[in-house]
């Protein structure tokens, strides 16, 4: 039966860039020589998802809709039970079909657009990924399904916003889009576990089944972690700033993440979520206010742009806030045409923005002479209103001074009980270290020098083995007892040999701890 085959949708996408990271390796796609190639497998991969999923969509009218579809047990633990399992309901069959079109006309505009670029081949790599795990987030039939798609969206919208590694402030904008997403990532793993807690399954049809059992104060604390989550991917208030710092990314990706795709991830969520969402009417309400904020903080902010990627994502952000306020308010239907019929609008208008750029001839137009007047509301909105030094103190500056209190525990208590040596400056890659052990003339630490406190345990078990072979292994005890303790001397200065080394030195470390918690 054709619904056995929905798996291929984003399969064929990952088996493409895994195809082209292979031809990369093995140096038989690189450079120009190797663009068509690479298009061809991708493009391939992305039409055969599209006509898969037009025939789903055409199996759903004609047949009506399959439902659940369980492929296999995917893990089992006590009570936890997690299947490999797809949702082929209306909203997965109407969207899938949407998904897999933007993600084919994306990657076909590609290959013109990032033709003779460096990076040609990773570009195509990463589209195909996140194409797949968009498409997997649609038909996911639980929410460890969809989070797994969510995950490897996050992950290549980061690679590819940071598209142009040479540029600090790509890699730089790209890491706080990758911060602020894992904020909502948090958000999504607490309302798994919470669901699987109360509700005992992570199932989508489940959930909905289950949630509506639970109280209200209940249903709000489970659903709120994926509200947190859908508000972070789709750059809602208050996370609104990431969405601003993704422009650095080339068009296709501006297209296909912040235009059309990505950024509806989130109304998806909620979407999927509407009989849990019905339960706790106080969190409609706060999604419904947020999305109104997020709809005027987008057109406020879009009457002072002067470039046109600017204009549209900020179009987007309006756009999408209108979603939210659609599902606050419980109107699930008409967001869900809402989101088909922007993303496809919005996909066409990036992809023609390039081409407009050169064919537009008159001045950007003037702010609104209402706006203008109000000097404060102008400023306001120039500044985007202060969202991003606001993520700056809430978001940034707390990750960064985690990461260095991380650092220093690492180097003032983890080294010196290990006893590795401390350096006068942060390593933070496996080059960087390398680099150091060459610059130091004696070369890499000896482990044996006995530092440290787990280095001094070793140090005194060794001497006292060593005492043990030299004091009680006596000749005058016979040639017998002498072959003997001969023989479990060298097993055991064998054993001192291994404890010696650095990966069982470590592991008995790890044990210790192990014992003792």
């Amino acid at each position: 039966m054709i619904e056995q085959s929905v798996w291929l949708v984003p399969f064929v996408y990952w088996l493409a860039a895994a195809f082209i990271a292979l031809g990369y390796i093995l140096n038989f796609n690189r450079g120009e020589a190797g663009e068509q190639l690479t298009a061809h497998i991708a493009l391939s991969a992305a039409a055969i998802a599209f006509l898969l999923s037009l025939a789903l969509a055409i199996m759903g009218l004609w047949q009506g809709p399959p439902g659940q579809v369980i492929l296999g047990e995917w893990f089992s633990s006590g009570m936890i039970e997690l299947s490999i399992s797809f949702s082929l309901d209306v909203i997965g069959l109407s969207l899938l079909p949407v998904i897999t079109l933007i993600a084919l006309l994306t990657l076909r505009f590609s290959v013109n657009y990032l033709h003779r670029e460096a990076g040609f081949q990773r570009a195509f790599l990463l589209l195909s990924l996140f194409s797949g795990a968009m498409s997997l987030i649609v038909i996911a039939g639980n929410a460890v399904l969809a989070f797994v798609g969510w995950e490897i969206a996050g992950v290549t919208s980061y690679l590819l916003i940071g598209y142009a590694i040479e540029r600090t402030t790509a890699t730089r904008n790209a890491v706080r889009v990758f911060v602020t997403n894992r904020i909502g990532d948090a958000g999504f793993i607490l309302g798994i576990a919470l669901s699987l807690y109360w509700l005992g399954s992570v199932e989508w049809p489940e959930i909905a089944r289950h949630g509506s059992e639970l109280e209200t104060l209940a249903a709000g604390v489970v659903i709120m972690g994926f509200v947190i989550a859908a508000l972070a991917k789709s750059a809602q208030i208050p996370f609104s700033p990431w969405i601003s710092r993704a422009l650095e990314g080339p068009t296709p990706t501006s297209a296909i993440f912040y235009g059309s795709l990505m950024v509806h991830a989130g109304v998806i969520l909620m979407i999927r979520l509407a009989p849990l969402l019905q339960q706790a009417p106080a969190i409609m309400v706060i999604i419904a206010l947020l999305g109104l904020l997020t709809v005027a903080y987008g057109w406020l902010s879009g009457l002072s742009q002067t470039d046109i990627k600017s204009s549209l994502m900020f179009a987007t952000t309006t756009q999408v806030g209108w979603m939210f306020f659609w599902c606050g308010m419980g109107w699930f239907t008409l967001a869900a045409w809402h989101l088909a019929l922007h993303a496809i609008w919005r996909v066409f208008q990036f992809l023609a923005s390039p081409g407009l750029v050169n064919q537009i001839d008159k001045p950007t137009p003037a702010v609104p002479e209402w706006l203008s007047r109000q000097r404060w509301l102008h400023r306001a909105s120039l500044q985007r209103f202060w969202l991003d030094p606001l993520a700056d103190v809430l978001l940034v500056r707390p990750t960064n001074s985690l990461a260095k209190d991380v650092q220093y525990f690492d180097e003032q208590v983890v080294t010196r009980l290990v006893g590795l040596p401390i350096y006068s400056r942060s390593v933070s890659s496996l080059s960087q270290w390398e680099a150091i052990q060459q610059q130091k003339p004696g070369g890499p630490v000896d482990v044996n020098q006995a530092t440290g406190v787990a280095g001094r345990l070793m140090a005194w078990l060794a001497n006292l083995l060593y005492w043990f072979e030299s004091h009680l292994v006596l000749r005058e005890g016979g040639a017998s007892l002498w072959d003997s303790m001969r023989r479990i001397g060298t097993l055991v200065e064998r054993v001192e040999q291994l404890l010696t080394e650095p990966r069982y030195l470590i592991l008995l470390v790890m044990a210790t701890f192990a014992v003792i918690l």
